[in-house]
């Protein structure tokens, strides 16, 4: 059984393993430094390490004694090793090309790979003294597991390259699974997965919580379909799956791959999940319009797609990720999604989204989310936990409490001096009750229901809600917070309600929008 290496404060404990996998990224990060002069990112070291650690796994596969496995038809680690210069920079990139070529989890890592490296001599040296050294295809899934989740950890602390758009704090995603609680009957999917932090963390608390008389089926489904993820971006989906790979969740033989590419909001979802975890990209504008089946715009089909599962057509990637997670949730299915708060009381068609989302949804916890946790300055964020229950005989909306947890007021996190750890959300976690009656739930100073029928009544159905904790900050002048993070503070502010204007602006060019009804319990 995979066990974690991290305890509940998302630090590594002071083991073996983790001492291991803090070596082993130390050892090949600092080669990155070196190649940085030679113009190669953060993201494209990271990607050439994923190539060549999958090959020399390929090649410990091929010759280990018992039960051998040729994963690629040939062994192209050796053939690495055996030259130099020239000849060695050539036949890598002709590997890259023809691997790119084959189909499932292969096809998926390698999919428009090339070779960043340009120096061969760097390129020899980081085959044999960094990569070539250590044993990866080994039982312990922990220290290779690990140790490629804290090179894609350091990958996100480099703002310029703009990979911490694809990594959300381990700590939040710790939380967010303690409270869905993840099974082994369960169809995981995460629609804009970036590199698979939301399918690991699932996975691994799966794996914690194996049932004694779990089936061997259902064992087996955890590594073939149970675990499902998309992502827009090539390079992200290939390191996606070599995550997959590296912690055991994905076979490096396998014919299919748990990571998929493509845009998410393209189509209507060929498959339904029992859990969706998700950050959807931020971000106001999508580069297409989505049309719904209710509303049509002759002059814009040329340059747009349909989905007639959606409640309205927008712009707004976030609502239309909103409105794409629930048609990917199977009855009774349940979510939990990281929105921005202008998802929460933006007008037009924002409103919409929020009411049918009230109505034809048990949406029953907010977590209101500080800044400082992103690796994006300023984001304002929040996590909506909502369920998707067959519809109520009465018609009357399937949300009956909202439960709102501000761990926003008060609370200050930076990245580096201060940043989240997972005991800081124990007190949201507990006050959550995983897996108990939500009935049962004790208001608190930070902890307030709001039922239903005050949501659905309130102007714009705004779920911009907050508990009832005292800002200290309005009393005490708070000087810890960074220039440039004030500054993002005060844009983010401006967005949104440039944000708001927009919509006014739409809703008037569209003319009146017919909604449906706002009920009751």
């Amino acid at each position: 059984m995979t066990t974690s290496a991290t305890d509940r404060t998302g630090e590594l404990p002071a083991s073996r393993g983790a001492t291991d996998a803090r070596i082993l990224v130390n050892k090949l990060w600092s080669y990155c430094n070196v190649l940085r002069d030679d113009g190669v990112s953060v993201l494209d070291y990271v990607e050439q390490l994923t190539f060549l650690v999958f090959l020399k796994m390929a090649h410990e596969q091929m010759h280990r004694r018992i039960k051998p496995i040729d994963i690629l038809g040939f062994d192209a680690w050796q053939e690495l090793l055996d030259l130099e210069g020239v000849e060695l920079e050539v036949r890598y990139a002709e590997i890259l090309s023809e691997l790119a070529r084959r189909s499932g989890i292969l096809g998926r890592i390698f999919q428009k790979s090339q070779n960043r490296i340009q120096d061969p001599a760097k390129l020899k040296r980081l085959i044999r003294e960094l990569i070539g050294r250590e044993v990866w295809a080994g039982t312990n899934t922990d220290v290779k597991g690990d140790a490629y989740e804290e090179l894609l950890a350091k990958g996100a602390e480099d703002v310029k390259s703009g990979a911490g758009q694809y990594f959300t704090p381990r700590a939040l995603i710790e939380a967010m699974v303690d409270c869905t609680q993840p099974s082994v009957r369960d169809t995981v999917m995460d629609p804009a997965c970036g590199t698979g932090g939301f399918l690991l963390k699932a996975f691994e608390y799966i794996q914690h919580h194996l049932p004694v008389n779990a089936s061997q089926e259902e064992k087996d489904r955890l590594t073939s379909g149970a675990i499902q993820g998309n992502e827009l971006v090539d390079g992200t989906a290939r390191l996606a799956a070599m995550n997959m790979v590296l912690h055991g969740i994905a076979l490096a033989s396998s014919s299919m791959s748990p990571i998929t590419v493509g845009d998410a909001l393209a189509e209507p979802p060929k498959q339904h999940a029992s859990l969706v975890l998700a950050n959807p990209p931020f971000g106001k504008k999508s580069s297409i319009t989505i049309i719904s089946d209710d509303e049509g715009d002759s002059e814009r089909k040329e340059l747009t797609y349909s989905r007639r599962d959606f409640w309205a057509t927008t712009t707004n990637k976030q609502l239309n990720f909103v409105q794409h997670i629930f048609t990917l949730l199977e009855t009774y299915g349940r979510a939990a999604v990281v929105v921005p708060d202008n998802v929460l009381f933006e007008g037009g068609i924002g409103e919409i989204v929020r009411r049918r989302l009230l109505q034809q949804c048990d949406v029953h916890t907010l977590l209101r989310l500080p800044t400082g946790i992103f690796y994006a300055g300023g984001v304002k964020a929040n996590v909506l936990f909502f369920e998707k229950p067959p519809p109520r005989q009465d018609g009357k909306p399937l949300t009956r409490t909202l439960w709102v947890y501000d761990f926003r007021t008060n609370q200050r996190f930076t990245l580096k001096q201060n940043p989240l750890r997972r005991h800081h959300l124990d007190d949201f976690v507990q006050a959550y009750q995983p897996g108990d009656p939500r009935n049962e739930r004790s208001e608190t100073p930070a902890f307030k229901p709001y039922p239903v029928k005050e949501l659905l009544a309130r102007e714009k159905v705004s779920l911009d809600l907050f508990a009832s904790l005292q800002d200290e900050s309005l009393e005490v002048t708070d000087l810890s917070i960074e220039p440039h993070t004030l500054a993002r503070q005060i844009v983010d502010e401006l967005e949104a309600a440039l944000t708001e204007f927009a919509s006014v602006a739409e809703a008037l060019r569209r003319g009146p929008v017919t909604s449906p009804m706002s009920g009751d319990e």
